[in-house]
């Protein structure tokens, strides 16, 4: 299959990066991913998310800080980027609390010098990793890109909203065509060992109680791996001058509908520790999408069941559980 584009990739070690590398080089792209492989959780299944990549030529991977200006621009100058899709972030409402510098260095810095890189090396096409963390407790139902934002709960979210602000400097600025997308609580194979969906897997496998919060009345807009990373890369595809679009399934599931899916696919009961809001939660996630389906054709067609029985068929794969 001919290469269509060359694509840097950050974050590509990461749940959705890896997926996102995956249909880029099926379709023919090739792809530059930068990753710092960071400790935040299993280093081992960010390497072997890599090595479901398999070894192809259109396929390079750099292991660096992205808030780094010397080892960022030794990438540049060793390739011809087309496009930029910046998915690297450090993940995790809660973790914000404890560590808000971390997030101050691998998400404003980091993000800032990718945009600075885009401008210095005429890449005029950036797709960027944004949140539905933003939206803090909005109380309008679904969110909306034209809702007010100024009031983040948590770091993570405020470095989100910082980061779409910076995208639109230099959207008008220097012209560069600039997307961030509002993901709502990805999950799926190869998913991120801090998320509930994940938690509660394993917990329950291991005969561990459950920590539910809110008393499990959260509702979250679980969108599964694959519609997000359609959205991407139609995203990539069809470059703006600045838009921000919100990629969710539209349809919020309470907490305890999650769980009762899991325990149904498990065929075990979980033990449940039945807690309180945590400081930097949000109640409730709901996408509106229309600007979604009309600018990128996004439609979204994975249900819960369906998603959560993917989910543990790879989770016992891996892990060796029969």
């Amino acid at each position: 299959m001919k290469s269509k584009r060359n694509i840097l990739l950050t974050g590509g070690a990461g749940f959705i990066g890896f997926h996102t590398a995956a249909a880029l080089l099926k379709r023919g792209d090739r792809v530059v991913i930068a990753d710092n492989f960071n400790d935040y959780y299993d280093v081992k299944l960010k390497k072997a998310r890599i090595a479901q990549l398999g070894k192809i030529k259109r396929l390079k991977v750099y292991k660096t800080e992205l808030s780094g200006v010397k080892s960022v621009e030794r990438i540049f100058k060793k390739h011809r980027f087309t496009n930029i899709c910046h998915l690297a972030a450090q993940p995790g409402v809660r973790y914000s609390l404890k560590d808000p510098l971390r997030y101050e260095y691998y998400n404003n810095i980091a993000t800032m010098n990718m945009l600075e890189m885009a401008r210095k090396y005429s890449v005029k096409k950036f797709v960027f990793a944004s949140s539905s963390s933003v939206y803090g407790n909005n109380r309008k139902v679904p969110f909306s890109e034209k809702d007010n934002v100024d009031y983040p709960v948590s770091f993570y979210a405020a470095t989100k909203k910082a980061n779409e602000l910076y995208g639109h400097v230099y959207s008008s600025l220097y012209g560069i065509n600039i997307t961030c997308l509002r993901f709502f609580t990805v999950y799926g194979p190869w998913g991120r060992p801090d998320m509930a969906m994940f938690k509660f897997v394993k917990a329950i496998l291991n005969n561990k109680p459950i920590d539910v919060y809110n008393r499990g009345k959260m509702k979250r807009d679980f969108t599964y791996v694959s519609d997000i990373v359609k959205g991407i890369l139609k995203a990539i595809d069809r470059p703006m001058k600045y838009e921000v679009i919100n990629l969710g399934n539209n349809r919020p599931v309470k907490l305890t509908r999650l769980i009762s899916v899991i325990e149904k696919e498990l065929g075990v009961k979980a033990r449940k520790r039945m807690l309180g809001m945590q400081p930097g939660d949000v109640k409730k996630t709901y996408a509106g999408i229309s600007k979604a389906k009309k600018l990128l054709g996004f439609s979204p067609s994975t249900k819960i069941e369906e998603g959560v029985s993917r989910f543990v068929k790879w989770y016992k794969g891996y892990y060796g559980i029969k």
